[in-house]
Parts: structure tokens; C-alpha cells; sequence
């Protein structure tokens, strides 16, 4: 059993059947995250909710790889941890766990974020009905100490196939879902909270290059450039590229 007390995080380790104490946690800091201003309001907001007793809602952060998702949920973690909120992370092949998991905590005096990092399911994966019965409850109350934060590459969470599609019909302007697809998408209208995020413009890119060189007293305009063309090897102008170009030529530059 963990002690809570003592734990600000915790990971499920498949092989024991149990949570397992992190003791270097990776903290991030909420203001170093630049450019999702508007994603880091709502998930603050969410979760000061949630600590207040007040309604909040589970979340799903979707979009672009590279652009933040992850590391915002840490941040998040990090910003309110003083504030008896604890960390779970669990992957999406050992949801079948997640009862077990919130047997364990549901009556702590601790708040529990479960951490799902790239949420996805593949076409056969049926893991995704484990969390069903958690995001709205069963017979037995959905525990009021505990939300799910999820990122995701998809906003639908599960792959689709276009034979899941057959049965799909319109009648009289309506659509009528598949019963597969119906089902499929039901699993992300159970998360009350949609955070979106998508690759910025090379002006987003360069601020947040800057912040990472904000000690450089070099040309600034070559800089760009260097910054412009290792984003262009890489095709994309996510904050992760702008880390990697800063780690990649910080012992040059600085």
C-alpha cells in the first residue's frame, strides 16, 4: 500500500498488480510552458475545481504531438501537488486495473488525478470499456476524490474502420450511427472537458525558441534561422522541437 502521506505520484507496475511510490517525480513548471495559454487556463481552472469541492470535469487534451499535452498535465500536477493533489499514471493497456486502483484511494483525504498518456485503442482493443463505467459511475457512485486527465493524438480515442460504418443511414436529415461507432465516440463525450491543441506559426515557434535562449546574446536572426531550418528537417514547429533545437545547440550557442 502507498503512503500517500509520504507519495506525491504513483505508477502501476503490471508485473506486481500494484501502484509503485515515484520518488523523483518530474515536476514541470506551468510557467515555462509557452503558447497554450488558453489550454493551461481551462486546466487549472478544471482542477482548482476539483480541489475545492467544486463541480470539474475529466479531460481529454487531443491534438498535435509535440504541442505540449503531456507536459501540461504534469505542470498542472506540479502547480496544485502542495495542495493534497496526487498523481496516478496508467497506460491504456492496464485499464482493466482502474477499479482496483480507486478501491484502493477512493477513501483518502487525497485528491487523485489518474494520468492516461496517449490514450488511443486500436480496431479489437476493448480496454476502453473499463473506463465507461468510471467517467459516469455504475451502481456504485463514480468516487468524487477522483478525475481522469487522458491525452491523445485522436479525439475520438479509438480507431474507426470503415467497416464500422456499415448500418450508418439518413433518414430525414438525421444521422443514425452504427451501434460500433455510437459506442465509439460515447467514450470521449464522457470526458467533460475537450482541450485542443494544435502546431502554432513560426512566430509561436521562435517565442518559444526564445524562451529557451533567453540567456543568448548572439546574432538573434541567425538564431531564427538555425531554429527555422531544424524545425523545417523535422516538419513541425511544435514547443518539443523548439526544446530539442535548444538542446541540441545550447552548448554551441550559449
Amino acid at each position: 500500500m502507498i503512503d500517500w502521506n509520504l507519495t506525491y505520484a504513483a505508477v502501476f507496475r503490471r508485473k506486481n498488480g500494484s501502484l509503485r511510490a515515484v520518488e523523483d517525480v518530474d515536476f514541470v513548471n506551468i510557467d515555462e510552458l509557452i503558447g497554450i495559454d488558453i489550454q493551461k487556463e481551462q486546466l487549472v481552472n478544471n482542477t482548482r475545481n476539483f480541489i475545492e469541492n467544486n463541480s470539474a470535469n475529466h479531460a481529454i487534451l487531443w491534438g498535435a504531438r509535440g504541442c505540449g499535452k503531456s507536459s501540461l498535465v504534469k505542470a498542472v500536477f506540479t502547480k496544485f501537488h502542495n495542495e493534497s493533489l496526487r498523481l496516478i499514471e496508467l497506460r491504456s493497456d492496464e485499464l482493466e486495473f482502474i477499479v482496483d486502483i480507486i478501491d484502493e484511494v477512493r477513501r483518502t483525504n487525497y485528491k487523485f488525478i489518474i494520468y492516461c498518456d496517449d490514450l488511443s485503442f486500436e480496431a479489437g482493443d476493448t480496454n476502453y470499456k473499463f473506463l465507461k463505467p468510471i467517467l459516469e459511475g455504475s451502481i456504485e457512485k463514480a468516487p468524487k476524490n477522483v478525475l481522469i486527465y487522458a491525452t491523445s493524438n485522436r479525439r475520438h480515442l479509438i480507431s474507426e474502420l470503415k467497416s464500422d460504418n456499415e448500418g450508418t443511414s439518413v433518414t430525414s436529415d438525421e444521422i443514425h450511427y452504427a451501434e460500433s461507432v455510437d459506442e465509439k465516440i460515447s467514450l470521449s463525450d464522457r470526458f467533460g472537458l475537450w482541450i485542443s491543441f494544435y502546431q502554432g506559426s513560426f512566430t509561436e515557434y521562435l517565442k518559444i525558441v526564445d524562451f529557451y535562449f533567453k540567456d543568448y546574446t548572439g546574432d538573434r536572426q541567425m538564431l531564427h534561422e538555425l531554429a527555422k531550418n531544424y524545425s523545417a528537417l523535422r516538419a513541425s514547429r511544435s514547443g518539443r522541437t523548439a526544446k530539442q533545437f535548444y538542446l541540441s545547440y545550447k552548448e554551441k550557442l550559449l
